[in-house]
């Protein structure tokens, strides 16, 4: 019982990183109906100016934080309005292989600026741990507080996100444009700073995400933007086009990997080490087969 107490603890720590992973792209595909393969170069700059501001200039960290969110957010926009907004009119599958291209030009980048060097953000938490059960032999389920900051900061993000999406005339804006870009335009809406605004949202919480998978008190380098990939199940398992089924799909996949992780080389090793990077993928396979929409995806409706 305590291995599982431990491995769901650890699941939603890291589910929360794949949840603000997961709506980033989410934001971005509602606004402009692109699947943004360049999000795990957002994700690995994040990082990387965390580590810049509060490291080698020596800022507190929260403070860092916010410069790399802002800064990432100002690069995903032009990032938007160079390659993207050309391809307005163009068919989504062109979009999406601009992003993958765009993808590798991120990583180039994120490799010349960490100068194939190791970095760190220098959080606050580092190991830090605290007993959350004892026994007669010691701390039978111990609790690092990067895990607790992981998923209250990314809860905490989301649910103002949600809030404000649902409230403000922007974010009510951004909803229209998702629903019907033309439409949109007749009630004069700015799609163009739509646009560029969901890819700032996007870019940001890409960068959060990469900030906080560092602040563990390991090292971060360029390879571990690939990471962002796993995101992609907790996406498909939620619904591509759902804010709700971002979340939970993120949560679920960290989960199942953690619980996976726990379990899997005790009673089926047979299935060789790492496994729990592979799960996240079989169970989207298998919600797909049963639910092609995801679990809270909108389903298509083609009238003949």
């Amino acid at each position: 019982m305590n291995t599982l107490i431990q491995a769901i603890i650890n699941g939603l720590g890291t589910g929360a990183v794949y949840a603000l992973l997961a709506v980033s792209f989410v934001i971005i595909f509602r606004a402009t109906g692109v699947l943004n393969f360049a999000q795990p170069g957002l994700f690995i700059l994040g990082s990387f100016f965390c580590s810049y501001f509060a490291v080698s200039l020596g800022l507190p960290f929260y403070l860092a934080v916010v410069l790399a969110m802002a800064v990432v957010a100002l690069i995903s926009i032009a990032v938007e309005r160079v390659a993207i907004r050309p391809m307005i009119g163009r068919p989504v599958f062109a979009a999406a292989l601009v992003t993958v291209g765009l993808f590798t030009i991120l990583l180039i980048l994120a490799f010349r600026l960490f100068d194939a060097a190791a970095r760190t953000v220098n959080d606050p938490w580092q190991l830090n741990r605290f007993c959350l059960v004892s026994s007669d032999t010691g701390c039978s389920i111990a609790v690092a507080h990067n895990t607790i900051a992981r998923f209250v900061i990314a809860m905490v993000v989301l649910a103002a996100l949600g809030w404000w999406l649902s409230r403000s005339r922007i974010g009510l804006a951004m909803r229209a444009t998702s629903l019907d870009q033309e439409v949109a335009l007749a009630q004069g809406i700015d799609v163009g700073r739509v646009f560029s605004l969901s890819w700032a949202i996007g870019g940001a919480l890409a960068a959060l995400a990469g900030i906080l998978l560092a602040a563990n008190g390991t090292v971060v380098q360029a390879t571990d933007s690939l990471f962002a990939l796993v995101a992609l199940p907790a996406l498909i398992l939620g619904g591509i086009d759902s804010l709700k089924g971002a979340v939970i799909g993120g949560l679920l996949v960290g989960l199942i990997s953690a619980v996976t992780s726990a379990y899997q080389p005790i009673y089926a090793s047979w299935l060789g080490p790492n496994f729990e990077n592979v799960v996240p993928y079989v169970v989207m396979i298998l919600v797909l087969l049963v639910r092609p929409y995801g679990l809270y995806g909108t389903k298509e409706v083609q009238r003949v």
